[in-house]
């Protein structure tokens, strides 16, 4: 679904990426500076999910600082099959977000897993289940790019 984000879907979103207070109701606490309920930011996040604009809310774990790792990679998706590729690659639960880009490898993604070897066999299971090459772009250096979505 495509629709336009209103003005207190924008700021929640925004809000969303930064730290969350590590408290019983944080999103009391963030109902509280948007002057909303702690049920009507629940029922905005709930709505965005379910309407495809937010496709993950949850923590984000480093995975290598826990003793795992993680890569970025990305697969060039014949557009008439991209939402059926995008269905098996999601169905992994090592797959921590993908996005669609407008580019011949037009399908990026993030895999964490427990070990590299787990990398590796990871993208070998999506290529099978895909008949796609996953090309990996294991990282050289940490950048950090916050996302923000203009109020």
């Amino acid at each position: 679904m495509t629709r336009d984000l209103s003005p207190l879907e924008r700021t929640l979103i925004n809000r969303l990426q930064d730290d969350l207070p590590l408290v019983p109701h944080p999103f009391r606490e963030l109902a509280q500076e948007l002057d909303l309920s702690e049920e009507e930011v629940a029922g905005h996040i709930r709505t965005l999910r379910d309407d495809g604009l937010l496709t993950r809310f949850g923590p984000f774990f480093d995975a290598e600082a826990l003793g795992g790792a993680f890569c970025l990679c990305a697969m060039a998706v014949p557009p008439e099959c991209f939402e059926d590729v995008l269905t098996k690659v999601n169905a992994y639960p090592e797959v921590a977000h993908n996005y669609e880009r407008d580019h011949k490898l037009n399908m990026w993604f993030v895999l964490a897993t427990e070990s590299q070897a787990a990398i590796s066999a990871t993208a070998e299971a999506i290529e099978r289940d895909t008949g796609l090459p996953v090309l990996l772009f294991p990282k050289e250096r940490e950048f950090f790019i916050g996302f923000r979505v203009n109020a």
